[in-house]
């Protein structure tokens, strides 16, 4: 086989191995992603251009927490106040929905400095069981958004003991 040959196949090969783990990847991290779209603002035309230049995707942390009698999600959003927030549990998700403002930003020398991303941003956490919603809490402190899903009585497991016989 000639070497040009080789080199094409082996290009090939490794190109088809990026392309099949980019896209295991995107699957498995395409429900951390969430869209920040920038808000309209009565500020300056420069805030409103930072804002938009800083809108985009980003990754709201969040994990999940399945017992017998709840489900518990927490999900980082930091900067923000318990006002700011719309909670709902819609389709088998739990919609968390905001709006981050532009508050983080100073000068420092000849340098603008940003850190946060801002505008409206929606996450859904599809949720393993059904759940009462009626019975939801959920609280907001330290950047860190805990609700709390009381599971559908007629979904919570049940214990049954089960007695060994011995032969």
């Amino acid at each position: 086989m000639p070497a040009l040959q080789q080199l094409r196949e082996g290009l090939h090969e490794a190109w088809g191995s990026v392309v099949e783990g980019w896209q295991r990847l995107s699957k498995r991290a395409a429900g951390a992603m969430t869209r920040f779209t920038p808000r309209k603002q009565r500020d300056s035309d420069t805030s409103q251009e930072l804002a938009v230049r800083n809108s985009g995707w980003g990754v709201l942390a969040a994990e999940l927490y399945d017992d017998e009698d709840k489900v518990v999600v927490r999900l980082e959003v930091p900067g923000l106040e318990k006002d700011d927030f719309d909670i709902q549990v819609t389709d088998g998700c739990l919609v968390v929905r905001g709006d981050k403002r532009l508050e983080r930003e100073w000068t420092e020398g000849y340098y603008r400095i940003a850190e946060c991303a801002y505008g409206y941003f929606e996450r859904a956490i599809p949720l393993p069981e059904e759940v009462d919603s009626d019975r939801a809490r959920a609280r907001y402190e330290q950047g860190v958004l805990r609700v709390e899903l009381p599971k559908a009585a007629h979904v919570r497991r049940r214990k049954v003991p089960v007695e060994l016989k011995q032969q």
